[in-house]
C-alpha cells in the first residue's frame, strides 16, 4: 500500500470539505462589507462640514453612544466653546477605548485651551505611551513645556520631529569675552536644529570659562515657524562692574581676616585669576589660581596653582563645652599644582592634575591623635584624576542625577618614605519640584573617601562647617577659638547632605532663599584620638543670600548627638 500517496491524496480533500462547509453556512456574510452605524456615518458627514450644533443634537438622540460618536460628539463640543462638556465626552471615549489614542490626544487639547499645562503634558504623555512616534503628539508635548519655560523636556520631544530650526543667536548684553572664544563655546550655530545634547555641551563650556555666574538661554518663536535663541548673561570683567562693585567683592572676606583680589576675563580671552590672602594668626594662608581655555578652546581649560599655608591646630571632639585637647601641631605648607580639565560633552568630563608640595609641622603635642606615620614631613608629589558624568536625566520632571569618581596618588620623601592611595565616589541629585518656577529647589549629594596607605596630617578628611572644607557638617564647626581641630578627623568618611531651598524674596539686585538641611555622615580611623567614632546627624536651617556678584549663607545648624548649637556665616562663590 502506497500511504505516502494516499496522505497527499486525502489533505487536499479536506481542505475542499471545509470550504464547502463554510460555504454552505455562512452564505449571507460571504464579500460584504461590515455595516456602518448610521449615527456615526451621519456624525462624520457633519463633522466634515462643521456642523458642529447638528452633531451635538444628534447625540440627544442616542441612548448608549459608542466610542466614536464619543469622539465626534466631543470634538463638536470642543469646537464650541463648550470645553467642560467635551471634556467628559471624550474620556467616555477613552474609557470605553483605551487603547485608542485620539481621545488622550483630545484630552491634551482641551487642557491646552485651558491653559492646564501640566494636564495637558499627562494626555500627551498617555498618547505617547500608545503610540510612541507619534509626530503631533511629540510636537505637541514640545511646545507645552516650552510655554512652561521647561526647555530642556521641550527640546526632548522637538528633537524627535526635526525641531526647534535656529535662524539665530544673540546675547543680551553683548559679552566682552572674545567674540570667536564665545562662538566655540557654542557647540550648535544658526541654520541648524538645537539639539538637547548641544545645549547640555554648551553649558558646560560656558560653566568652564569661569566669567559667568548666572545666565540661561530662551528661544524666541518666530512668524516664520523657526526660533531666535537669546544668551541673557551676567558677565565678570576685570574686578568688578565698577569701582563700588570691585571693592565689595575685595573686601567681601573681612569678617574672616581675609581679602579676595579676582581679576576675570583678562585681555577678553576668559583668562581669570583668582586668589586669597588670609592674615588670620591661626590660621595664615595665601591661595593663587590662574585659568583659562588652553589654545582659545573653551571645555580644555588649564589651571595653576599656589596654596600657601601656616595654621594652628588644637584636636579635639568639639567645638564647644568640655573637650579635652587630643592633640596639637603647628602646620606649614607649601604646595603648587596644575591641572587640565576637558569638557567631553555635556554628559560627562574629565580631569588630571598634578600637585608637588612640602609640608613641616611644629611644635608637636602628639597625645593620642597624632601619629608618627601622620607627622611625615618632606616634599610630596601628588596625581589626581576624575571623571564626572551625567548618569540619570528626567527633564519632564526636572530632576538630574550626576556622579563623579576621583583619586589620588602620593608619594613622600620623608624618612621612611610613605606612600598612599584615596578614592572619593560622590552622587547629586538636584530637583526642582514646580514645573513652571524654580521658586523650590532640592539638592542631596553623597559623599564618601576612602585612603590607603600613610597619609600625612593635611590630607586627613575632615567634616564640619567652617574655613577651607567643603565636608559639610552643619552642626559642627571646626575651629575653636580661632584653631581648626575640633571637627571629626580621619582617613575615611561618609557624607549625605540634604537642602531645600525656597525663594522668599528676589529682584534685579538681591535674592534670598531660605530652607532647612539636614546632614548625616561619619568619619572613621584606626587612631583613638580620631574619627566620630559614631553616625553624626545635624538638622538646621539656613538664609542664603546673593547681591552684587556674590553670595553669603547665614546657617543655623543643630548636632543632635551632643546637642550643640552652631551658627556659621561663610561666602558662596
Amino acid at each position: 500500500m502506497d500511504l505516502a500517496g494516499t496522505a497527499a491524496t486525502r489533505h487536499p480533500l479536506i481542505r475542499i470539505a471545509a470550504f464547502l462547509v463554510l460555504l454552505i453556512c455562512c452564505p449571507a456574510g460571504m464579500g460584504q462589507a461590515v455595516p456602518v452605524d448610521p449615527e456615526i456615518a451621519r456624525a462624520k458627514e457633519l463633522l466634515a462640514q462643521e456642523r458642529w450644533q447638528e452633531i451635538v443634537n444628534l447625540a440627544q438622540s442616542i441612548p448608549a453612544p459608542s466610542a466614536e460618536f464619543d469622539f465626534y460628539l466631543g470634538t463638536a463640543l470642543a469646537r464650541l466653546g463648550r470645553l467642560e462638556d467635551a471634556r467628559q465626552a471624550f474620556q467616555a471615549g477613552a474609557r470605553s477605548r483605551p487603547s485608542d489614542e485620539r481621545f488622550s490626544l483630545e484630552l491634551a487639547g482641551v487642557a491646552f485651551k485651558q491653559k492646564l499645562y501640566p494636564e495637558a503634558a499627562r494626555y500627551l504623555h498617555r498618547a505617547l505611551e500608545l503610540a510612541p512616534s507619534d509626530s503631533y503628539a511629540n510636537d505637541f508635548l514640545g511646545t507645552v513645556y516650552f510655554l512652561q519655560g521647561n526647555l530642556d523636556a521641550a527640546l526632548k520631544y522637538w528633537n524627535r520631529v526635526g525641531k526647534p530650526q535656529i535662524a539665530e543667536i544673540r546675547a543680551e548684553p553683548t559679552p566682552r569675552l572674545d567674540p570667536v572664544l564665545l562662538d566655540r563655546a557654542f557647540a550648535f550655530s544658526p541654520a541648524s536644529t538645537l539639539r538637547l545634547g548641544d545645549l547640555h555641551t554648551t553649558q558646560a563650556r560656558i560653566d568652564a570659562l569661569g566669567i559667568f555666574p548666572s545666565y540661561h538661554f530662551d528661544l524666541q518663536a518666530r512668524e516664520d515657524g523657526k526660533f531666535s535663541l537669546l544668551f541673557r548673561n551676567h558677565e565678570k570683567n576685570g574686578w568688578g562692574r565698577n569701582k563700588w562693585e570691585g571693592l565689595i567683592l575685595l573686601f567681601r572676606g573681612l569678617p574672616w581676616q581675609s581679602i579676595n583680589p579676582e581679576f576675570y576675563n583678562l585681555r577678553h580671552r576668559a583668562i581669570n585669576l583668582v586668589s586669597m590672602w588670609r592674615w588670620d594668626a591661626e590660621k595664615r594662608r595665601a591661595l593663587a589660581v590662574l585659568s583659562a581655555p588652553l589654545v582659545g578652546k573653551p571645555g580644555r581649560e588649564y589651571e595653576i596653582s599656589l596654596d600657601l599655608r601656616s595654621e594652628n591646630w588644637n584636636i579635639r571632639d568639639s567645638f564647644s563645652g568640655p573637650a579635652p585637647l587630643l592633640g596639637s601641631l603647628n602646620l606649614r605648607r607649601e604646595a603648587i599644582g596644575a591641572q587640565f580639565a576637558y569638557v567631553v560633552s555635556g554628559r560627562w568630563n574629565w580631569s588630571a592634575a598634578g600637585e608637588f608640595s612640602h609640608r613641616d609641622f611644629r611644635s608637636v603635642i602628639p597625645g593620642v591623635a597624632l601619629s608618627p606615620d601622620l607627622l611625615a614631613r618632606g616634599y610630596q608629589l601628588k596625581q589626581l584624576a576624575q571623571v564626572g558624568a551625567e548618569i540619570w536625566q528626567l527633564p519632564e520632571k526636572r530632576i538630574m542625577l550626576k556622579g563623579s569618581l576621583s583619586s589620588e596618588a602620593g608619594r613622600i620623601w620623608s624618612q621612611p618614605g610613605h606612600a598612599f592611595f584615596k578614592l572619593r565616589p560622590s552622587l547629586r541629585f538636584h530637583w526642582f519640584p514646580l514645573s513652571q518656577s524654580d521658586d523650590y529647589e532640592i539638592e542631596h549629594q553623597i559623599r564618601a573617601g576612602k585612603t590607603f596607605g600613610d597619609v600625612p596630617f593635611d590630607e586627613l578628611f575632615m567634616l564640619g562647617w567652617g574655613s577651607d572644607t567643603d565636608l559639610l557638617m552643619r552642626g559642627h564647626i571646626v575651629t575653636r577659638d580661632g584653631r581648626k581641630g575640633s571637627g571629626p578627623l580621619g582617613h575615611n568618611y561618609f557624607l549625605s547632605n540634604w537642602e531645600a531651598d525656597k525663594n522668599v524674596y528676589r529682584n534685579g539686585l538681591l535674592n534670598l532663599k531660605l530652607g532647612p538641611f539636614v546632614d548625616t555622615g561619619t568619619v572613621t580611623d584606626s587612631l583613638a584620638g580620631l574619627g566620630s567614632h559614631k553616625w553624626l546627624w545635624d538638622v538646621g536651617a539656613q538664609l542664603k543670600a546673593r547681591v552684587l556678584g556674590f553670595g553669603v549663607v547665614l546657617s543655623y545648624g543643630k548636632d543632635l548627638r551632643s546637642g550643640n548649637n552652631a551658627w556659621w556665616v561663610s561666602m558662596l562663590r
